[in-house]
């Protein structure tokens, strides 16, 4: 940020100021909107979820990094009481595959890039842009800025400028927090639906401390 700051003048604060809190607002949308009505569908314990969640939540969010927060996240659903080949399968594909957070991030950032530099995009072009974006933002997820390089590659072909993406430099490591919070939650949901879809979701198992409690 003090790079950020020092090269561009104080007046770039505002623009990114407010890209974060579009992306915030993006990814509360992606939380109420998607995920939330998706529990309520699938009928998935809202309350037992968020508890079983929080722990590989917050890792993702304290490391920037969806594989610090792996091993936890593939417990933490066990407990939860998804069989353990559904775990198994789900949350390390889903790592390369289901990246909610990322996506996100990479279709609110072009936009900004092409405001930056002034080119109109028509919703044609922006919905080709977010699948775009979709497909070349997989397997970035133990990567921390990781997304900036995928933004990089993707721009030309995109024909959107390279050099604003600089600007994020100041950013990313707050919206990472976010994006990989969202991808690790997003992948965790994801193997409670499919244990619910096959009829095996089961009680939680209680930890030692839980006993002990």
């Amino acid at each position: 940020m003090a790079y950020t700051v020092g090269h561009m003048g104080l007046s770039v604060l505002l623009p990114l100021l407010k890209l974060i809190l579009t992306v915030c607002g993006a990814y509360l949308a992606l939380i109420f909107l998607v995920f939330l009505p998706i529990i309520l569908l699938t009928r998935v314990p809202l309350a037992r979820f968020i508890q079983y969640t929080a722990e590989p939540a917050a890792i993702a969010f304290a490391t920037s990094t969806s594989e610090a927060a792996l091993p936890t996240a593939m417990e933490s659903m066990e407990r939860f009481g998804v069989p353990r080949q559904i775990v198994a399968f789900v949350i390390p594909a889903g790592y390369s595959f289901n990246m909610d957070g990322g996506s996100i991030w990479l279709a609110v950032a072009a936009i900004f890039l092409a405001q930056t530099a002034g080119l109109p995009l028509s919703w044609q072009q922006q919905l080709v842009m977010v699948f775009t974006l979709m497909l070349t933002s997989k397997g970035i997820a133990g990567v921390p800025r990781g997304s900036l390089v995928v933004l990089i590659a993707t721009a030309a072909t995109l024909h959107l400028p390279t050099v604003p993406i600089f600007l994020l430099l100041g950013v990313d490591a707050i919206v990472d927090m976010g994006r990989t919070a969202i991808n690790v939650i997003g992948n965790c949901l994801a193997s409670a639906v499919i244990a619910r879809w096959e009829g095996e979701l089961g009680e939680p198992s209680l930890t030692s401390d839980q006993i002990i409690g």
